[in-house]
C-alpha cells in the first residue's frame, strides 16, 4: 500500500541521517506546527519559483528564516535532549532568528537606498544575532564542522595581520566583516543560499515525490529483476539501486540507510561476509552523488560557478560514473566467485515484466526531468515539469497504491521541508566561507602557494590536493563539500593549468570519497552499523573495492576527454571516445583482479604485479600506454590460465 501523511513523519527518515542529523519525535500540536511550516517552506519554494516576482534578496531572506525555524523545532540543542515537545531554549533562537531576519527583510532598502549603504549601530547588532543564530542551527542540523570552519573564517578575516607567512594580511574591522556577511547578496544571502533556494529545493520535492509514490520501491524491484540472479546478486542489486537513488539524495548516508535497509540482508543472506556487505552498499551510495543527472543537486551548483550550462555538467559525469560503478560490480562479482556464492533463486526474483506493467510508468517523471534538461531548459523548469508528470504517471499506472492523493502531496511537502533543513543550513553557512575567501584573496595566495611548493609538478599538486578535499569534506552533504572545496581547493589546480571543468570534478570526486575514508567515514560506518559489522574494517574495505575510484579524478585531469571536453589540439569523436571507454574497462577489471588476488584462482605475487602494471597503463588515456598494457595483460593472463588449468589436471590425475 501507499503512504499515508496520518504515519508518525517526524521519526528519523532517509533525510535526518546526515552527520547530527537525529531529530525529535514531536507529538500533538508540535508536530502540526513543524507540519504546518514545512509545507510553508514547500509551498514558497514552488510559489517564488514560479509565481512570483519576488526579488532574490527578499526570497532568500523568507526560505532562510523558515529554515531557521523548522531547525530549532527538529533539532534539539543536544542528541541526549529528544525531547517531544519544543523547549525555552528552542523559542529564544526562534524569536533570534525572526528578529534578525526580520529586521533585513523590512529595513534592506532603508539601508540601501535611503541611507547609501551606511550601516548603522543597530544594523550591525541584527547582523551578530543572525550569524550566531545561523552557527547554532548549522551545529544542530549538521554537526561541528561547519560552524567551526565558519568560525575561524570569520577569526581569520578580523586577526589578519597575526597569522604568519603566506596566511597573513591586512585584516578587516568588525563592522565591515558583518556588513558583508549580512547586508549584501556576498555573504550569508548569496550565490549558494540562492542555488538552495531554487535548484536545490525543487529537485528535493521532486525527489519526495517519487517517493512517496512509490518509484523508491520501484527502483529496488528492477535492481533485484536485472541483476538478483547474477553471481553475488544482491550486492549487485544493492549498485544498481544505489545508484537509480543516490543522485537525487545527494546524501551517501541518507543514500545507504534508505536502500541498505533492503540490500545488506540480502548480501548477507547469499553468504556474503558483514565486512564486505556493508562496503559494498557505502562505496555504492557514495557513488550517487557522482552519478548524473542531479549529482545530489551539486551539478546545479558547479554549472553556476563555472558559467556553463547544466547539460555540459551531466554529460562530463556521464564516462567518470560509469567507470566507478563497473569497478563495483567487476569487484563484487570477483569476490562473489572467490567465495563460490550463487544469486538468489528465481522463485525469489520479481518478474521485471510485471513490474513495469504495474508501476513502470513512474520511471517517466526521470526520463522527462533528463530530458528537459538536456534539450536547455532550466532546472528549475524541469523540477516543475518532473513534478508534474509524477502525479500525472501515479494516475495512470495499474498500482492504485502509487497515486498521488491530496494526503501524499501533503507528506511530499512535509518530507520536502525536512529534507531542505541540511542543505539550506549548509549553504548559507557555507556563504560565511565564501565571503571571507573572496574578501581576504587566501583562495589565490593558497592556490598560488601549493603551486610554488610542489615546484609546479602536476601529480604532486594532484595528491596535496586529494589529501586537502578530503579533510575538508568530511561529514558534509554533496552541496556543501562541493562548495568548500570549490573555493579552497580547485584554484591550485587552475592556477597549475588544469582545465577548470576537470578540476572541480577533481575536487568534488574526492570530497565525495570522504563518505568512505577514516577517520570520518560516514557512509561506511552507518553501513557496518546496518551490516553488524565493525565500523573501521567496514570503511577499509570499501576503499579497497572502491580503489579505482580514487585513480578516476587523475585520469580525467590528464585527458579531460572522459569528460568530453577535448583540448584545442584534441577532436571529439564517437570512436575516440569508445576506445578510451574500452580500454579504461579492461583496466579498471585487470585493478579488480589485483586488488581481489582473484581471476580463475588466487594469483601469484608476479601475476598481481603485471596485472596492477596493466591496469594502470590501460587506465591512463594513450595510444602507446593501451598498445604496451594490453600487451602486458595478454601475457598474463595466458601464464594465469596456463598456470591454473596445470593445477587442475594434476589435481584431477
Amino acid at each position: 500500500m501507499g503512504k499515508t501523511v496520518n504515519k508518525d513523519i517526524f521519526q528519523p527518515g532517509e533525510f535526518d541521517k546526515e552527520a547530527g542529523g537525529d531529530i525529535r519525535s514531536l507529538n500533538g500540536i508540535f508536530r502540526y506546527i513543524v507540519s504546518s511550516i514545512a509545507i510553508l517552506l514547500s509551498g514558497f519554494a514552488i510559489y517564488s519559483n514560479s509565481l512570483s516576482n519576488i526579488q532574490e534578496i527578499y526570497r532568500n531572506l523568507i526560505f532562510l528564516v523558515l529554515l531557521l525555524i523548522l531547525t530549532f523545532f527538529l533539532y534539539p540543542a543536544r542528541k541526549t535532549l529528544k525531547h517531544n515537545r519544543f523547549t525555552i531554549v528552542d523559542y529564544i533562537f526562534v524569536a533570534f532568528s525572526l528578529a534578525g531576519i526580520g529586521y533585513l527583510f523590512f529595513n534592506y532598502t532603508v539601508i540601501h537606498v535611503d541611507r547609501g549603504s551606511q550601516p548603522i549601530l543597530l544594523d550591525y547588532v541584527f547582523a551578530g544575532i543572525t550569524v550566531i543564530v545561523l552557527l547554532e542551527a548549522a551545529r544542530r542540523s549538521i554537526g561541528l564542522f561547519i560552524p567551526i570552519l565558519c568560525g575561524l573564517s570569520i577569526i581569520y578575516a578580523l586577526f589578519g595581520p597575526y597569522f604568519p607567512w603566506i596566511f597573513g594580511h591586512a585584516g578587516f574591522s568588525l563592522e565591515r566583516l558583518l556588513y558583508r556577511l549580512y547586508m549584501t547578496t556576498e555573504g550569508i544571502f548569496g550565490i549558494t543560499l540562492s542555488t538552495a533556494s531554487t535548484f536545490i529545493v525543487m529537485f528535493i520535492l521532486f525527489g519526495s515525490f517519487l517517493s512517496v509514490s512509490g518509484a523508491t520501491k520501484l527502483f529496488n524491484d528492477l535492481a533485484l529483476a536485472i541483476a538478483g540472479r547474477k553471481r553475488g546478486g544482491p550486492a549487485q542489486v544493492a549498485v544498481v539501486s544505489s545508484a537509480l537513488t543516490g543522485s537525487l539524495s545527494g546524501s551517501a548516508v541518507a543514500n545507504v540507510a534508505t536502500t541498505g535497509a533492503f540490500t545488506i540482508p540480502l548480501m548477507k543472506s547469499i553468504g556474503l561476509r558483514p565486512t564486505f556487505a556493508g562496503a559494498v552498499e557505502a562505496a555504492a551510495s557514495t557513488g550517487g552523488m557522482i552519478m548524473p543527472p542531479i549529482m545530489g543537486a551539486a551539478a546545479f551548483i558547479m554549472a553556476g560557478f563555472l558559467g556553463v550550462s547544466y547539460t555540459t555538467i551531466v554529460l562530463a559525469a556521464i564516462i567518470p560514473s560509469f567507470l566507478y560503478y563497473i569497478a563495483l560490480i567487476f569487484a563484487i562479482d570477483l569476490e562473489a566467485k572467490k567465495q563460490g556464492l550463487k544469486g538468489i533463486s528465481k522463485e525469489n526474483i520479481p518478474d521485471v515484466i510485471q513490474i513495469l506493467k504495474e508501476r513502470g510508468l513512474l520511471l517517466i517523471p526521470i526520463i522527462v526531468v533528463i530530458v528537459t534538461l538536456l534539450i536547455g531548459k532550466t532546472a528549475l523548469f524541469a523540477g516543475f515539469v518532473g513534478i508534474g508528470s509524477i502525479i500525472l504517471s501515479s494516475w495512470l499506472t495499474k498500482d492504485k497504491s502509487t497515486r498521488i492523493t491530496f494526503s501524499k502531496i501533503i507528506e511530499a511537502f512535509i518530507d520536502a521541508g525536512k529534507g531542505t533543513i541540511q542543505v539550506g543550513i549548509a549553504c548559507a553557512s557555507i556563504g560565511i566561507i565564501i565571503c571571507v575567501v573572496t574578501m581576504t584573496g587566501i583562495g589565490s595566495t593558497l592556490a598560488f602557494n601549493i603551486v610554488e611548493l610542489t615546484d609546479g609538478i602536476l601529480w604532486l599538486i594532484l595528491i596535496v590536493v586529494m589529501l586537502t578535499c578530503i579533510v575538508l569534506s568530511m561529514g558534509l552533504p554533496s552541496t556543501a563539500l562541493y562548495i568548500v572545496v570549490a573555493v579552497t581547493a580547485a584554484p591550485a589546480l587552475i592556477e597549475a593549468g588544469v582545465q577548470p571543468l576537470a578540476a572541480h570534478f577533481f575536487v568534488f570526486w574526492f570530497g565525495a570519497l570522504s563518505n568512505i575514508t577514516p577517520p570520518v567515514a560516514l557512509a561506511s560506518y552507518t553501513a557496518a552499523g546496518l551490516a553488524g559489522a565493525n565500523a573501521m574494517k567496514t570503511s577499509w574495505e570499501a576503499i579497497k573495492i572502491s580503489l579505482p575510484g580514487f585513480i578516476i579524478p587523475f585520469m580525467i585531469v590528464y585527458n579531460p576527454i572522459i569528460l568530453l571536453q577535448p583540448s584545442e589540439q584534441e577532436s571529439l569523436s564517437f570512436l575516440g571516445i569508445a576506445g578510451i571507454i574500452l580500454t579504461s574497462v579492461i583496466g579498471v577489471y585487470a585493478l579488480a583482479c589485483t586488488l581481489s588476488n582473484y581471476l580463475k584462482s588466487g594469483l601469484t605475487i608476479f601475476e598481481r604485479v603485471m596485472f596492477l602494471i596493466s591496469s594502470l597503463l590501460l587506465i591512463k588515456p594513450g595510444l602507446l600506454t593501451d598498445v604496451i598494457g594490453i600487451s602486458i595483460l595478454f601475457i598474463s593472463f595466458i601464464l594465469h590460465w596456463t598456470r591454473t588449468n596445470r593445477k587442475n589436471f594434476e589435481i584431477t590425475v
